[in-house]
């Protein structure tokens, strides 16, 4: 176990400038994935209408209270690797008539379609969140995904309309996220860029806009740094991306492009470390790792600065996480791990990242809301539990639809040697809403408190209040029985001469909020 050992403090001095006004910051960087994978949807969002658990038409209340406090904006289904499995006519209709499948990618476990397209949608609905779905490319047709669309958002006398009313929903829905496929390069078909970008041309040109419901169609993207795939998806659009807006006849096949990156740390794939159980080497090698998202974001984002300089296409990383072993004794095809204070310092260095890539990073999906990999939620029967990780979206989601606004280092910022290469253990940023500025900072030393010293230019700050995510060790994690993880007041702030200071205890997340004027 990783202790916090008495270590003098570092210091750091940055500068805030409220008067200068960044990109905004998309409330759907803070977006969420559920896939048929594991605990996600059976027990985690779903327990069935006959569950002791209380729910609502079978989607456990608990669950979406605890959503719901976070202001999440959108839920992309059903995956993930199985999206490219799944055909969406099985899972609507009476539930006991329902087909099942075998969930070849996630545990062999034979799936009974009990959860499927209105279910998904009710849940959706309680949450308040936007529905992402993700058509399947890799096993399914173009006529599939497009009376998907249809059975979706199609308000007439239409022949999926009707199918919808027979199965018991009058209306249509909104649905304006639609991804096309899934990791076609790998568990989504084993595709090559270019036989996929005609594909996704394809798919997207049928899945057609129905009535007031307008998609905003996402190519499935690249894997980490592969950089040439997202060029040729961007050299695909080609003449869209002429002069004005990317609209018009044609433009339909994508508005959007992903890519997928995990913090994996681990020395193969099949062994990539305890969730729970690691030393200080590896908790600075998961730092980072985490860290090293952001060049990928700018990797990613110069290449489609080249072709579309206006920033009209949008970055999508709409799976992103820590990845390591299951917990022993659990399914190794269900994912399930443990969430621990380091886990809570992974996000709050890809927030800062995306916050400052708000120009061309338009949404974002953590792996995954329940049960399966960086989860922020835990379930087990009727007990629900918060992780570490769930306390930086609640102590963030000021930062959605926000402003970001500049935060800059002065001098040498505090740093460890990890092998190689040298990791930069403060990260922050910050963002303006309704005239309260938002601060988020993060110590990533394991064992050195830090004190900051904020400079703050161009408005009058008003008195700040601050709290704090730490525990006693890195590798503390909440369960039904302990929560040493919590959120406290951060009482060692202090503001003077347009200066806020603030001392960090050691591997902590903090957030700053104050009032600012003339």
């Amino acid at each position: 176990m990783l202790t916090a050992a008495a270590a003098p403090a570092q210091r750091v001095q940055a500068v805030l400038d409220v008067d200068l006004p960044g990109p905004r910051i998309n409330r759907h960087l803070y977006g969420h994935f559920a896939e048929h994978l594991g605990r996600c949807v059976y027990g985690g969002f779903w327990v069935g209408e006959d569950s002791a658990v209380p729910n609502e038409a079978g989607i456990r209340l608990d669950v979406v209270e605890a959503l719901r406090a976070l202001d999440i904006p959108n839920l992309r289904w059903p995956g993930g690797c199985f999206a490219d499995t799944y055909h969406w006519r099985d899972g609507v209709g009476p539930r006991e008539q329902r087909p099942t499948m075998v969930n070849s990618h996630w545990g062999d476990v034979v799936e009974d379609n009990s959860f499927g397209t209105h279910e998904f949608m009710a849940l959706c609905e309680l949450l308040g969140a936007a529905p992402y779905v993700s058509a399947n490319v890799g096993s399914g047709t173009v006529r599939e995904a497009a009376e998907w669309i249809e059975y979706l958002t199609r308000a007439d006398d239409s022949p999926m309309a009707r199918l919808r009313r027979a199965n018991g929903r009058d209306e249509p829905w909104s649905v304006p996220f639609w991804g096309l496929g899934n990791e076609p390069w790998g568990c989504g078909g084993g595709m090559g860029a270019a036989a996929y970008a005609e594909l996704a041309r394809q798919f997207g040109t049928y899945s057609l806009d129905h009535g007031d419901n307008h998609l905003y169609r996402i190519a499935a993207g690249a894997a980490d740094a592969d950089y040439r795939w997202t060029e040729v998806l961007m050299q695909n659009l080609g003449r869209y991306l002429g002069a004005g807006p990317v609209s018009g006849h044609g433009t339909n096949t994508y508005q959007a492009i992903s890519f997928h990156h995990y913090t994996i740390t681990g020395p193969t794939w099949d062994e990539k470390g305890s969730a729970t159980a690691f030393d200080v080497g590896e908790y600075y090698r998961t730092m980072l790792k985490a860290r090293g998202v952001e060049r990928i974001i700018a990797g990613h984002a110069n290449v489609m600065d080249a072709y579309d300089p206006d920033k009209r296409v949008g970055l999508v990383l709409d799976e992103w996480g820590t990845w390591f072993d299951v917990e022993p004794g659990t399914n190794p095809g269900f994912l399930f791990q443990q969430n621990t204070v380091r886990d809570a310092l992974v996000a709050a260095v890809h927030f800062d990242a995306f916050h400052r890539h708000a120009d061309r990073l338009v949404m974002a999906n953590i792996a995954q809301t329940v049960n399966v990999l960086q989860a922020v939620l835990l379930t087990d029967g009727d007990t629900l539990v918060l992780t570490p990780t769930y306390h930086v979206f609640a102590m963030n989601k000021g930062h959605q639809d926000a402003t970001s606004l500049p935060l800059t280092v002065r001098g040498a910022a505090p740093s460890r040697r990890v092998g190689e290469e040298e990791l930069t253990t403060f990260s922050a940023s910050a963002s303006t809403k309704d005239g309260q500025v938002l601060v988020s900072l993060s110590n990533l030393d394991a064992e050195a408190p830090l004190e900051v010293s904020l400079h703050v230019r161009g408005g009058a700050v008003s008195a700040p209040h601050a709290r704090v995510l730490t525990a006693d060790r890195v590798s503390d994690h909440n369960t039904a029985a302990s929560t040493p993880v919590a959120v406290r007041d951060l009482d060692e702030v202090h503001l003077r001469d347009g200066v806020l200071t603030a001392t960090l205890p050691a591997h902590s997340f903090a957030t700053v909020t104050f009032a600012t004027g003339d």
